[in-house]
């Protein structure tokens, strides 16, 4: 049986979704590899970089983490000035109705990113560029934000999952308890 990474048997359910969610990580790491050969400017080779890194937090963050695994965060400062996650996903029967593929595209394509941003961090250190090892600090961070929120947010979807599922066992104890003692 060969090994294999991705699920098979299905298609993406999210195919438009699945391509702009790779298109943003693609278009920026593309830019800012191609544009060493092409453009003699750092401040474009910023802008546009972080610009397509900023596209691509927003997709993920605000479309394709929504639609692809059912899951949405965002951070808010409360009344004290601290910082509260805030996490929203399906309930169980949609999480559990969720395309493998699209699943698997989006947690890939989310940790390969920081990875692919890593790699090109340490290139930066190697050649002695400081100032490119910034535009990879804001793209690396921006990609991190994002593998942090949602991975809090599966946490946090899969304690509400669990809650749920105790709730709904000790309820339905507790009223087969009550139906046998009120035949008795």
């Amino acid at each position: 049986m060969p090994f294999c990474l991705q699920p098979t048997g299905e298609n993406y359910a999210n195919p438009k979704t699945c391509f702009f969610h790779v298109l943003f990580k693609a278009a920026a790491l593309a830019f800012y590899i191609l544009s060493a050969i092409f453009i003699d400017s750092f401040v474009i080779i910023f802008v546009v970089t972080v610009f397509l890194a900023a596209l691509d937090f927003w997709v993920v963050k605000n479309v394709s983490g929504r639609i692809l695994v059912g899951l949405r965060w965002w951070n808010e400062i409360d009344e004290q000035g601290e910082s509260v996650w805030k996490f929203e996903c399906l309930d169980q029967e949609s999480l559990a109705r969720m395309n493998k593929k699209d699943s698997w595209l989006f947690w890939w394509t989310l940790y390969l990113t920081a990875v692919a941003w890593i790699f090109l961090g340490i290139f930066s250190l190697i050649r002695f560029q400081a100032d490119y090892l910034l535009v990879v600090g804001v793209c690396l961070t921006l990609s991190i934000a994002n593998i942090v929120g949602f991975t809090k947010c599966r946490k946090d979807a899969k304690k509400q999952i669990q809650q749920f599922a105790t709730q709904t066992i000790a309820s339905r104890f507790t009223s087969s308890l009550q139906s046998a003692f009120s035949v008795v």
